[in-house]
């Protein structure tokens, strides 16, 4: 019997209860899906994510000249916005992706995933643990992914309310202001050092990695780029500040509206037992949402607009997920799965409806969280 059919009595408000054959037929036609697409990968992608590299470098180093002689507002505000246009392009469609392995097949050490190092405080190593295996593996599964709240937040009913939740709304900003050096923490693991699973010994030596690129990241950005910069340093300095601030907030905005909107499913441990590929497909179906808007807002979001797609096929080059999305909305019309899709603005708004109810203890309506009816 597979985990689904086990959790028949689970409460799936927009999602039809398929049987087990339904769920292996479901599996077979996304696997194929994604087959007939990395059929077809090739040259167009390979010079896809190079022009995206060109891109990053080329406004980066527009953006540093013009906060370099930028003391006059035109050019420090033209200068913020390519780099912080750099840096979140640098996050989310070439780091994200490449370090995903969407483009390993070029066997090019610079495109590289297991390798490959973005611009931001959080190391790819620790990236590749916590996103690509425990994200990809346990989406949206309560006290398994550690991606629900970060360890701060209270996002579903089930997870126990503690009187710290209460700040729930202010620990949120405060999460996306620092987004990157809360990434860069999350593998830590702290709640295990007041649990007593991890000695602060433990703690210390593993931060030592995540330390050296912070203090790398944080002289290039506020020490090297402003001294140079000679009597514009405060411009470039600020400049640099609201660059890294820009991008923390598009992140976490984007990866909440991803996984935390009205219809975002959470599940509890069990659906893990006897877990067949369709359900686990299944499972990111129900977990993710997408948001609607531009190629450019596509572009910026790193594809990540279509976090359903992205979910369902972490190794596909992010370029494709526009195409692959009209024939996996088919088929979730097929089965009866809600296609969680909705403009930035309704989605984004939806999770801080979803984070402002869960302050408080007890259950909240929002959420599509599966929730026994005993």
């Amino acid at each position: 019997m597979s985990a689904f059919e086990k959790l028949n009595k689970f409460v799936t408000d927009k999602n039809r209860t398929l049987s087990k054959e339904e769920i292996q037929s479901l599996g077979a036609e996304l696997d194929a899906l994604e087959k007939s697409v990395m059929d077809t990968v090739g040259e167009r992608d390979a010079n896809y994510i190079k022009r995206v590299q060109k891109f990053v470098r080329y406004t980066e180093i527009a953006g540093r000249s013009l906060l370099m002689t930028g003391i006059l507002p035109p050019a420090w505000l033209a200068g913020t916005a390519l780099l912080s246009v750099s840096k979140i392009v640098d996050n989310m469609e070439l780091g994200h992706n490449v370090m995903h392995g969407a483009y390993d097949w070029m066997n090019d050490p610079e495109f590289n995933g297991n390798t490959f190092e973005w611009d931001t405080v959080c190391t790819g190593d620790n990236w590749r643990k916590t996103h690509n295996f425990v994200h990809h593996t346990y989406t949206n599964i309560q006290d398994m992914d550690h991606d629900i709240g970060y360890g701060i937040l209270r996002l579903f009913p089930e997870q126990k309310w503690e009187p710290r939740f209460l700040l729930n709304p202010l620990m949120a900003a405060v999460l996306a202001v620092s987004f990157q050096w809360t990434l860069a923490l999350q593998s830590l693991e702290l709640e295990k050092l007041l649990s007593g699973e991890k000695s602060f010994a433990q703690i210390r030596e593993e931060f030592k990695p995540i330390a050296a690129k912070m203090r790398r990241k944080f002289i290039k950005d506020y020490v090297i780029f402003p001294a140079l910069a000679g009597p514009f340093f405060l411009p470039v300095l600020l400049g640099n500040m609201t660059a890294n601030l820009t991008r923390n907030l598009w992140a976490f905005s984007i990866i909440f509206c991803g996984h935390f909107t009205d219809d975002a499913e959470t599940f509890p441990k069990e659906i893990l037992l006897n877990e067949t590929r369709g359900d686990w497909y299944l499972r990111q179906i129900r977990g993710s949402s997408n948001l609607e808007g531009s190629r450019v807002f596509d572009f910026m979001s790193g594809n990540l607009s279509y976090q359903i797609e992205h979910h369902l096929f972490p190794t596909v080059p992010a370029l494709r997920y526009q195409e692959m999305s009209v024939k996996v909305r088919e088929i979730c019309e097929r089965y009866g799965q809600h296609y969680n899709s909705g403009p930035f603005g309704k989605q984004f708004f939806s999770v801080l409806k979803r984070i402002i109810r869960s302050t408080l203890p007890g259950p909240t309506p929002l959420g599509r969280t599966l929730t026994s009816q005993t």
